[in-house]
C-alpha cells in the first residue's frame, strides 16, 4: 500500500472514474492517507460521487507523474465506519473543516478500494503489479 500511496503523494491530483447509471463520471481528487495497511479516499456524503458510489461501488483512480510513469489503481470501494478516518483527513486537511462540520452537516465518506488491481506503468513499458 505505500507503494501507492508515494505515488498519489507525488502526482499530488489523481482522478477517480465511478459508474452514474450506466455512464462512466471522472473527476480530479487530492485526499488520501495510508492508515492500517490501507490507502484511504475521502469524499463528500452529499456530493454526486458518493450516491454513484453508494449504488455502484466499482472504482478507478489513474494518476501520473511527472517522470511519464502512470497508475491504475481499480477495485470496490468499500466505506470504512470508523470516525477515526474522517478524523485524520480532516487534521491533515484543515481548510476542509470549514466544509465538513457539524453546522454545514455534511461528513466526509472515507472508502479504501478492495479485490484491488494497481499497476504502475511507464510510458513507453508494461505495467509492474504494485500489490504483489
Amino acid at each position: 500500500m505505500s507503494k501507492i500511496n508515494d505515488f498519489l503523494d507525488e502526482a499530488e491530483i489523481f482522478f477517480l472514474a465511478t459508474v452514474n447509471g450506466d455512464k462512466p463520471a471522472l473527476r480530479p481528487l487530492g485526499l488520501h492517507m495510508e492508515a492500517d495497511g490501507k490507502v484511504l479516499f475521502g469524499i463528500g456524503d452529499f456530493k454526486d460521487v458518493y450516491k454513484q458510489l453508494t449504488v455502484n461501488p466499482n472504482v478507478e483512480i489513474v494518476a501520473a507523474k511527472q517522470d511519464g510513469h502512470w497508475l491504475r489503481y481499480s477495485g470496490k470501494a468499500v466505506f470504512e465506519t470508523d470516525g477515526k478516518y474522517a478524523a485524520a483527513a480532516l487534521e491533515s486537511a484543515p481548510h476542509l473543516k470549514s466544509i465538513y462540520n457539524e453546522e454545514t452537516g455534511h461528513k466526509m465518506m472515507m472508502f479504501h478500494i478492495e479485490d484491488a488491481r494497481a499497476v504502475d506503468i511507464a510510458v513507453m513499458g508494461t505495467g509492474t503489479d504494485l500489490l504483489s
